[in-house]
């Protein structure tokens, strides 16, 4: 089976440093600070040697990006599988390590730290059957996926399995639930009064996050959760299933974690680095993790189950999906099979594991202390075709080809950081905890940060989620580059983007997205308040229905799928590679950061005309509680006036005066921090930043103002509305607040 690491104490390289050099670190900066102030601020560092002008060095390092690369990358790190914590997982990261030194970046070292990760039982494996009334067996789900051709020799394969489930043989009726979403718990729950306490519910995988899908279940009263991949959802029309196609097998199925941490990172250290002497709580306190069993299976196993279910039926053709069942609620079997039940046999167990990061830094020239990071996952559910190893190679050629430009004399304005997370899929817990663990210098020098998941979901037009600093940079980056899409020869990517997923917000222009959650990006924007953003090749939203893609967390998640079906030429990794790689060199080279505020003012207006009018809808109670939103339309307000002056500013500014570079520069890099509320949100202390956070009812969609739209969802079935409508206002409070103290950082410094 997988091999997990025993050696937790193996002496690796790290960015935490021993408390001695700290120490005399100090002493030392504390003599030199004048002299490395005036030298380091005003005198052109000797290390940029290479006089070019900045448009052409970006050609030469977009030109050195290649598609070959990329695909050799890709078929390297897919060859086995790289299960967070295991043997495998290690060796990548210090195959990693020492290609990217060859590559030449000027340091490269392993951060690790030791969090709490979740494993099936090899000997007890995890399984659901179908019991009679004695608690004979009738009927067990598949214990493994069959291997992909060429993949049957692999022994380290983990079987499917929810992470971080706790161990349980819970026996019941059977309750189909849908989604498991909120609206469908109230469906179930409010106008069909079926009750799922004491039940064991099933749900099909899709539009939501998993761990909500959890916590939904839990919260209503559910004692085990079974999560299937409905055909529906993951098998798109007029396509096979692989290796003939690239739609899921019946056999297939979706690995993931479960958890609801909210940005905490590692679950026993929540907030803080799980270093070795972090203080650690126990397992039975652990943050976030679910109650009740839960448990993935394939298809044709769910057939056997929902196709005995009796109760009422579907309240709609929106709970029906694919397979040949009548898609009964229940509760229990129908008939003659009514004294059947369904007994969940999970086994897993949850242990305290080291994680490997890896973190390249390419010094910058002029503005070494100012931080452009690019960071991917590295760690997957099995052979991480897609996720996330298309995107750890197109990080990997991209450090390639920096490393050729420093080789050739060049350094960038600012420094780059280029990380390789580990345990992503176990919650983001490489990245939280590596910036927990230099929160205070990411905080004081992070400029931006650029996420580099899987670069690939379909091979259909571009897709970007960032903060609205970076919209006029996307933009003109797409502007600049080719698009590889067919019928598009010759034009650019921004045409083709333009075309095939408009805005519907902003005429004319590409569609850009709010970033949620689900991604590295979440600790350095939704924390600390980086500006973030991330792009990737996408499939048409519009007419493709079917979840993600198919294969997602499956193990025919192979290197074959990308260069069978969704990228032969690798074009569109190339494509992406161009554009994740010409984000950082901007952010990390650009004299002047090239952040629009502007744009902030514009999506703040429409953000605030969007949750006024969802208040909107309860005009009375609006009424009767005395509720206004007049201080966050008068701060947005001033919010545009204040840019406005500040972009007039920009414009006449002296780029050959360091100082006030340097000011309007620190301007424009701290307005994102000043959206963060130190206090977070509520009963979310992680999820900090005032305009985003991840919806709570599915941590993978963006939702702006989320205090206010948390304390308004919902709000007609609280028990008390005078408090209810009293937290509305304490959140509109802090908004108005928050983007009035924004605005005030962009003021002209006195």
């Amino acid at each position: 089976m997988w091999n997990l690491l025993h050696d937790t104490n193996s002496a690796a390289v790290t960015w935490r440093r021993p408390s001695w050099l700290c120490a005399g670190a100090l002493v030392l900066a504390g003599g030199l600070f004048v002299l490395g102030f005036l030298f380091g601020r005003f005198i052109k560092s000797s290390n940029e040697s290479v006089i070019i002008p900045q448009q052409n060095v970006k050609k030469i390092f977009l030109d050195k990006l290649k598609a070959e690369n990329i695909k050799q990358f890709l078929y390297n790190f897919t060859q086995t599988p790289h299960l967070a914590g295991t043997e495998q997982n290690f060796k990548l990261a210090k195959q990693i390590q020492a290609q990217w030194e060859q590559f030449g970046l000027d340091s490269v070292e392993l951060a690790h730290y030791d969090v709490l990760l979740s494993y099936p039982n090899e000997t007890s494996p995890n399984y659901i059957s179908i019991i009679d009334e004695d608690g004979n067996e009738l009927f067990n789900t598949s214990l493994f996926e069959p291997p992909p051709p060429g993949y049957e020799n692999i022994s380290d394969i983990v079987p499917p399995f929810n992470a971080f489930s706790p161990q349980g043989m819970p026996e019941g009726d059977l309750v189909y639930v849908n989604y498991a979403r909120t609206q469908d718990f109230f469906k179930l729950e409010r106008d069909m009064k079926i009750n799922c306490s004491g039940k064991i519910v099933i749900a099909r995988y899709g539009k939501i996050f998993r761990g909500n899908k959890v916590k939904n279940a839990q919260q209503a009263g559910a004692k085990g959760v079974i999560l299937y991949s409905d055909p529906a959802d993951y098998f798109a029309p007029g396509i096979e299933a692989y290796p003939n196609g690239w739609n899921l097998p019946g056999n297939g199925v979706q690995r993931g974690n479960i958890l609801n941490l909210n940005g905490a990172g590692d679950p026993l250290t929540p907030g803080y680095p799980a270093n070795e002497y972090a203080y650690r709580r126990e397992i039975a306190d652990a943050f976030g993790l679910p109650s009740i069993p839960v448990h993935p299976i394939g298809y044709y196993d769910a057939q056997k189950l929902l196709e005995k279910m009796g109760g009422s039926a579907p309240p709609d053709n929106s709970w029906k999906g694919s397979l040949q069942v009548p898609y009964n609620v229940g509760p229990g079997f129908i008939g003659n099979f009514s004294m059947q039940k369904i007994k969940m046999h999970i086994h897993s167990t949850s242990k305290v594991m080291r994680i490997y990061n890896v973190i390249g830094t390419l010094r910058g020239a002029t503005e070494p202390d100012r931080y452009v990071i690019l960071g991917g996952h590295r760690d997957s559910w099995v052979f991480g075709g897609i996720d996330p190893q298309s995107g750890a190679a197109v990080v990997h050629e991209i450090v390639r080809s920096f490393g050729e430009l420093k080789k050739e004399g060049w350094r960038p304005r600012r420094t780059i950081l280029f990380a390789s997370w580990d345990a992503e899929e176990y919650g983001l817990l490489g990245s939280t905890e590596w910036a927990e663990d230099n929160s205070r210098l990411l905080q004081e020098r992070g400029v931006a940060y650029i996420n580099a998941d899987s670069s690939i979901e379909g091979n259909y037009t571009l897709r970007v989620d960032c903060t609205p600093l970076f919209f006029t940079l996307v933009y003109n980056l797409a502007k600049e580059l080719k698009s590889p899409d067919e019928g598009f020869e010759g034009k650019s990517l921004y045409e083709s983007w333009n075309e095939k997923s408009p805005s519907p917000e902003f005429s004319g222009m590409p569609r850009i997205g709010k970033l949620g959650s689900g991604n590295d990006f979440e600790v350095f924007f939704q924390r600390l308040g980086i500006a973030s953003g991330r792009a990737r090749y996408t499939k048409n939203w519009a007419t493709s229905k079917f979840s993600s893609y198919p294969l997602y967390h499956s193990v025919y998640e192979t290197y074959e799928l990308v260069e069978n079906f969704y990228d032969p030429t690798f074009k569109y990794h190339l494509t992406v590679a161009q554009f994740r790689g010409g984000l950082v060199f901007e952010l990390a080279d650009s004299i002047l950061l090239p952040f629009d505020c502007q744009n902030y003012a514009v999506v703040l207006r429409n953000y605030a005309d969007k949750i006024y009018n969802m208040s909107m809808t309860h005009p009375q109670a609006m009424k009767t509680y005395n509720v206004s939103f007049d201080s966050l339309f008068t701060a947005v307000n001033n919010f545009m006036e204040i840019t406005s002056k500040f972009n007039k500013r920009l414009q006449d500014l002296d780029t050959s005066n360091p100082v006030l570079l340097r000011i309007m520069n620190d301007q424009l890099m701290f307005l994102e921090r000043a959206f963060i509320d130190p206090l977070g949100l509520p009963d979310r202390p992680f999820y900090r930043h005032v305009i985003y956070a991840p919806s709570s009812h599915n941590k993978y969609a963006g939702e702006s103002f989320p205090g206010i739209y948390d304390a308004l969802f919902d709000i007609e079935s609280k028990m008390d509305p005078a408090k209810a409508w009293g937290e509305v206002k304490r959140q509109i409070s802090i908004a108005a607040f928050t983007v009035q103290a924004a605005a005030g950082t962009l003021r002209e410094v006195a």
